[in-house]
Order: C-alpha cells, then structure tokens, then sequence
C-alpha cells in the first residue's frame, strides 16, 4: 500500500504509482523513495515529481543505466506521463537510480561546493518511501543518520572552510583586473561554501544551497539574525563599482564569526536548533510526517 505522502495532486500521486509499480518489478530495487518538494508536502500543483530508486549495492553497475534507459523508453510516450508533463511548462518527472554508496570528495584548488551532505539529506534523512523502506534504506540511514563520524565531518568543515576563504582571496584579484563577472562568480561560490560549512560546523544536512535558504537557515538552525545578512550579501546594484570587494569583506566577517574550526567553538552549535534541521521521516507504514527533505 502507498505511503500516505501529501502529494499535491491526484496526477503526482498517480505518476508516483506508476513508477512504483515498474521499478518494483525489478528485483535489484530495494527503495522507491519520493523526494524533494514531494516528500516534506511544499510542492504545488506545478512542482516536479522527483522520485530516487535505491538498488542494492551487489547490482552490477550496468543495471543502473539499464534501468534508467528501460523508464524513459516505456515513459516516453506513456498517456499519464504526457498529460502530467503537459500540465505546466516546468513540471517534469525526475528519477534518478543509485546504489546507496556515498563517496566524499577531496577539493584541488578551485573545488567546492559539492553535493556530499546535500545527496545525503534529500536521499536519506528527508526522503519519503513510496512503499515499505527496504532493509538496504535502513541500513544507509542508520550509518549516516543522525549525522556522519566526528573525524569526517572536521576534515570537511577546515577544507570547505579553507575553499570559502581562498575564492574570497581571489575577489581583489579580478576586480583589479577588470574582470567584474569572474569576481562575481567567486562570491556566489565562496557564498554557497559558506552555507556548506555553516551546515557541516552544526552537523545538519541541507537541502540545497541555492534555495530554501530562509528555511533553512531560519527555521531549521535557528538563525534568523544570521539570515538577515545573507541577501544583502549578493544584492549588487554596481557590478564594476566597489560593491563586490566590500561584500567579500562581509562574508569573510561571517566566515570568521560563524564557522569555527575547532569542534567545539561558541558558535558551532546552537541549542534551539533540532538535529537535521526538523523531525525525521518515519519508516514502515506509518504515516509520513512532514520533515524537511527537499529541493524542487
């Protein structure tokens, strides 16, 4: 029986069978789970239907791709696919298969950000299964849930924290090149570092870093205050002026103030904010509440 999801229409919730009764045919599925907008009930009736088809690890590497090309072929002309997709201009079905292996990357110089804690949180903490949660689903919650070991997460929080503070070295450079847009280019991506250290010194795993940035920051850890600074950090009115050296000196003033890189600095941790930024979805066939999950 189907998880009782809030879909937001009848036509989301009649895809989602869809795609529940074909990839269930397949033996090497172990989780069909439901996730972004979908899976915390903030979707609207034009919001994508984003759905992750975990298999077991033991799947040959082929099954992947052989899966995915066997859901866009007999999708492609599909009645029920076509009149959701012709609903509105950007709603479109998105499945992804993967195996459940999260891998850390190490940054070279200019790396950063990447999708690590992000892939984690929408696949695991805040997705929804369709069905019954599989004993593999389990299995990754519980070693990445609440959150991954202590010695992982400081090595991640001094290189995401270093890449933050080198693009924000590197703004003076091209501004006095006159290279304006470059200069812009590493502040939106020293920006995006910031929020991945803030997340990784407070051991939550975000949805995104380009949205839901007020939930997150405000509701999820409990920094309003914080927030209030963020968007006047990219609001530019002059991108050949001043602006851009003085905006890297205040995100630098945030990177100092809010991402300690000691474990236990005064503000790494904030005691009114919940693990994971809100409660966790529960497994089984109960009912779905509605934690976080998303990025659609």
């Amino acid at each position: 029986m189907i998880s009782p999801l809030r879909f937001p229409t009848v036509l989301h919730r009649e895809v989602a069978e869809l795609a529940g009764d074909f990839f269930s045919a397949h033996a090497s599925v172990d989780t069909i789970l439901v996730v972004n907008s979908c899976a915390r009930g903030r979707a609207v009736a034009g919001s994508d239907l984003d759905l992750a088809v975990l298999i077991m690890p033991t799947a040959a590497r082929q099954e992947v791709q052989s899966l995915t090309a066997l859901w866009q072929e007999s999708m492609a002309t599909h009645p029920l696919i076509h009149r959701f997709r012709s609903t509105g201009r950007f709603t479109q079905v998105h499945v992804d298969v993967f195996d459940g292996r999260m891998v850390p990357t190490v940054w070279d110089d200019g790396g950063g950000p990447d999708s690590f804690e992000v892939e984690i949180g929408n696949r695991l903490a805040y997705a929804a299964p369709l069905h019954e949660a599989g004993a593999y689903f389990r299995q990754l919650r519980s070693q990445w849930l609440p959150y991954y070991g202590e010695d992982l997460r400081a090595s991640r929080l001094a290189m995401v924290r270093e890449e933050c503070a080198r693009d924000l070295d590197a703004i003076p450079f091209y501004l006095n090149r006159g290279l304006y847009f470059q200069a812009f280019d590493r502040l939106y991506k020293a920006f995006q570092e910031f929020l991945q250290a803030l997340f990784v010194a407070r051991r939550t795993y975000p949805l995104a870093y380009n949205k839901w940035i007020r939930e997150q920051v405000t509701e999820w850890l409990s920094l309003p205050k914080l927030y209030e600074q963020l968007p006047p950090i990219l609001s530019v009115r002059n991108i050949q002026g001043p602006e851009l050296g003085e905006k890297a000196d205040a995100l630098r003033t945030l990177l100092e103030r809010w991402i300690c890189p000691e474990p236990h600095g005064h503000e790494t941790a904030q005691p009114c904010a919940a693990p994971n930024g809100g409660p966790a979805t529960q497994l089984g066939n109960s009912a779905v509440r509605e934690g976080p999950p998303s990025v659609s």
